[in-house]
């Protein structure tokens, strides 16, 4: 409703996300200047767990991008590509067909039972007629009825 509102609100976390950074570049180039102090064999073990812990968080990316993402078959689906489904999820899945299915057959099935019942009211009142059934196909007869209601 107030678009102020809104706009501050996306502000506010922008802020916070700047701020996040600023503070977590602050405190990466404080550890920078304190590694000209360290012993190399720690230096080397802190230069081996931060590369172990980007390799982490690069798996827990694509993992977690899987998830939502994946990719099977050009089609997109949830559960990661070629993941393992239980049998709730695939029941699940043919339910709309399922439905769509049910639903032309009975769509088929009405416009069946609507042909019937007028093509058994045509035949009914040509039946109940006083004129012959031959007599609607006279062309004469036609052109009567043409004239009749004019």
């Amino acid at each position: 409703m107030n678009n102020s509102t809104n706009f501050t609100a996306t502000e506010g976390r922008l802020d916070v996300q700047a701020i996040e950074t600023r503070y977590a570049l602050r405190v990466a180039a404080r550890l920078t200047e304190q590694t000209h102090s360290l012993p190399h064999d720690v230096i080397e073990r802190l230069r081996f767990a931060r590369e172990r812990a980007r390799e982490r968080a690069r798996q827990v990316a694509l993992r977690s991008a899987a998830s939502v993402t994946g990719s099977a078959g050009g089609t997109l689906t949830l559960g990661g590509a070629g993941g393992e489904t239980g049998w709730w999820w695939r029941v699940a899945s043919l339910a709309p067909v399922l439905a769509l299915v049910a639903g032309l057959v009975l769509i088929q099935q009405q416009n069946d039972s609507e042909q019937t019942r007028l093509a058994a009211d045509i035949d009914a009142a040509l039946l109940a007629d006083d004129l012959p059934p031959v007599a609607y196909t006279d062309a004469g007869f036609a052109e009567f009825l043409r004239q009749a209601h004019d």
